[in-house]
């Protein structure tokens, strides 16, 4: 009997010190909005397929495109509940739980896919990704979105006063119903699972994404009019349900991480290389592309400006600087 309980509890501090327990056969529920095909579904297979590898079979990643789990709020929930364990989505989002993640949806913050790059993956992303965890939620990444553009179906935008009077799906919150406020336009907050419906039924005029998105969603059946503003670039949180996260042991959690990271690359990669040739598969499809020449985009950024100020206190001056002091140092 002795020599029983020595075994169990050998067994346990192996476990403990180990993260063998971890190795029991898991699946992991990942919840995407985009559709097969998009850059951020092509990461999060790779994602799946460099776990799969990593643990022998033993962690499995199921995924669950198109929205299919709903729209990201409710997704978040339920990765908050354990009854999702990951899921993708634009790190502004985040701001309903953590104020400061709301810095990532501020219009023209990043020239470059690379400044983006050097900031999320340097301390100032990390910090913010840390401050997740009192909200039941760990961060394990970035990918990238990309840079958004405006659609819509009554007419081409070529001039900033061509936004106004338009009815424009945004994501649901402030900064972004404010900013399209400021150019005279109506912001409709709605989840992006109901965005293709609002379009093809006329209840919204148009919407704003990233060309990989206006593509993989096949918004080109539904809207006309294409301009590329780049007025805002979204980075992408990788997440995991803290309440799954304890559950998992340390060499776990290690390949875990280090998946998303790797796959990140693989990511950004690939949503690079597809922006151009996305871009051509639009204007074949149908889609009248216009550009805003330079004075019509200064005009733009001078319109966002007001935006910024109010948002900049909500978000804190301290996060405020930060960003600035990162996107000075990448810039030098």
């Amino acid at each position: 009997m002795r020599r029983s309980i020595l075994k169990v509890m050998a067994v346990a501090v192996l476990v403990a010190a180990t993260g063998w327990a971890g190795a029991q056969e898991r699946t992991i529920k990942m919840g995407l909005q985009n559709p097969k095909g998009h850059p951020a579904v092509l990461g999060a297979e790779r994602f799946a397929e460099i776990v799969a590898a990593k643990t022998g079979g033993k962690l499995k990643v199921n995924l669950f495109p198109g929205g299919v789990l709903g729209g990201d709020a409710q997704t978040v929930s339920a990765l908050q509940g354990g009854t999702v364990e990951m899921t993708v989505l634009n790190s502004g989002i985040l701001a309903s739980q953590v104020k400061e993640f709301a810095i990532y949806d501020f219009p023209f913050l990043f020239a470059t896919p690379q400044e983006a790059d050097a900031v999320v993956d340097g301390p100032f992303g990390r910090n913010l990704h840390a401050r997740l965890a009192d909200k039941g939620i760990v961060g394990l990444a970035y990918w990238e979105l990309g840079f958004r553009n405006l659609t819509n179906s009554r007419r081409p935008i070529q001039k900033v006063e061509d936004i106004a009077g338009l009815k424009l799906r945004v994501i649901p919150n402030p900064i972004n119903i404010d900013w399209v406020k400021a150019l005279d336009a109506n912001p409709t907050p709605l989840a992006f699972p109901e965005l293709f419906a609002a379009l093809e039924q006329k209840a919204v005029d148009g919407q704003e994404n990233p060309v990989s998105v206006i593509s993989a969603n096949k918004f080109a059946e539904v809207q006309k009019h294409l301009a590329l503003t780049n007025h805002q670039y979204n980075p992408q949180s990788v997440i995991i349900s803290k309440r799954f996260w304890d559950t998992l042991g340390a060499a776990d959690r290690q390949i875990i991480q280090e998946a998303a990271i790797e796959a990140g690359k693989y990511q950004r990669q690939v949503s690079r290389q597809q922006a151009s040739s996305t871009l051509d598969e639009l204007k074949k499809a149908g889609m009248q592309v216009t550009e805003l020449p330079p004075a019509e985009l200064a005009k733009l950024r001078e319109k966002m400006k007001p935006v910024i100020d109010k948002h900049a206190s909500t978000v804190g001056e301290s996060t405020v600087k930060d960003m600035m002091a990162e996107l000075a140092k990448v810039r030098r």
